[in-house]
Formats: structure tokens, sequence, C-alpha cells
């Protein structure tokens, strides 16, 4: 899902921006508030398990790509607050080193890969851990849940980004099939994904996984 240079419309990308640089900057003075020792060292771990975590991509339409996203598990662990930055930083790196997005696009790449996942995912997930049992499995469940809602509406997200100021000559209706539709597929791999490593460090190490506590 992330979105290459030229792809949107200056407005859009413009506006993508303000809004990630709004939304991060709440993040990152929440962050400093309440960051521990502890935190630094597993911000680093899971940005670097999140670099290997997107790798895989899957071509999508035109200019834009299917991977893993990840970004529910990160506020999972880390918090709505931490876990964005980190995401943040992995798009950054993705973009500068990797060809994954481009420059321009960066703003509304970070809006629908980080902070998506701490306004809708993390929400998600709170509310279940609430209706749902108490226990770790069903911590894991209400992230695999909250994961997968994450992914779609991201997508959802993208294509009304488009659709608003689409600049890649594509229908639309095509961008809408193609990313909704493979991103659906996506949403379960990553559902069944961050249930699994959640549940595993549940299991381990449960004093990791922030949701938790």
């Amino acid at each position: 899902m992330h979105i290459p240079d030229g792809f949107v419309s200056p407005a859009v990308a413009i506006t993508g921006a303000a809004v990630a640089v709004a939304g991060l900057g709440m993040c990152v003075r929440r962050t400093q508030l309440e960051l521990t020792g502890r935190q630094l060292p597993l911000a680093g771990l899971v940005a670097a398990f999140f670099l290997v975590l997107e790798a895989p991509i899957i071509p999508v339409a035109v200019g834009t790509s299917g991977h893993l996203l990840g970004g529910t598990l990160a506020v999972a662990l880390l918090g709505p607050w931490l876990g964005p930055v980190v995401i943040t930083v992995v798009t950054v790196i993705q973009a500068l080193f990797a060809g994954d997005g481009g420059l321009s696009t960066l703003g509304v790449n970070v809006v629908n890969l980080a902070l998506v996942p701490a306004a809708v995912g993390y929400p998600v997930l709170l509310g279940l851990r609430r209706v749902l049992p108490r226990g770790p499995t069903s911590t894991s469940v209400a992230a695999g849940l909250a994961a997968a809602v994450s992914v779609l509406t991201a997508a959802v997200l993208f294509t009304a980004e488009y659709a608003v100021g689409g600049a890649a000559g594509v229908p639309t209706g095509t961008i809408a099939v193609s990313t909704i539709g493979v991103y659906a597929l996506v949403a379960v791999v990553e559902a069944v994904v961050t249930a699994l490593v959640v549940r595993g460090l549940l299991a381990l190490r449960a004093d990791l996984v922030q949701v938790a506590s």
C-alpha cells in the first residue's frame, strides 16, 4: 500500500502530509511523557521485525503494492503512541532505501500505514477485549480481528484518497476492486500473524504486550 510519487494529486499529498505531521506530533509528545527504558530496545526490535515482515511485495494495479502492514501488531506491543512512531520510521526507511512509496506521498503513506492502526485498530482491540472473556487466547483473537479491521480500513482509505485526487490515469473502480480485493486477503493473513505473535509473546513474555497490561 506504499503510494509512489505521482499516484495522487499534490493536494492529496499535501493534505496527507499535514495530517501525518499533526498525528505524529501528538504521538511523539505522548511518547516522551510515557516512554520507559524497557520500551526502547523493544521498539528497535519491533522496527527490525516489521522491515522483514513487510518485505514480500505483491503488485497491485498500477504503481501500488500489496504486503503485510503490521501496524496493529505494533500498537498492541508498544501502545497507540509509540507504535505509530516505529511504523513511521519503518515507512521512511522503506521509501529512502527500498523504493517502497514516494517521498512526495510519504505523508499519505504514514497516515494509512501508521496512524490508521492507532486510530482504528487500537480502539477496536480495546473494545473487543472488553466484550471477550479475559485471557491470553481472547487477547490474541482480539488483536487478530483488530488487525484485519485496520488493514481493510487502510485499503478503503487509500481508495478514497485516489478517488479524490488520483493522478495515475487508472479508473477509480479498478483501483477499488484491486486494492480492496487484495487487501481483503492480506487482512486474513495479517489477522493470523498478529494473533499468533501476540499469543506467543503472552505465553513467553507477557510484559512485552502493552495491550495486555
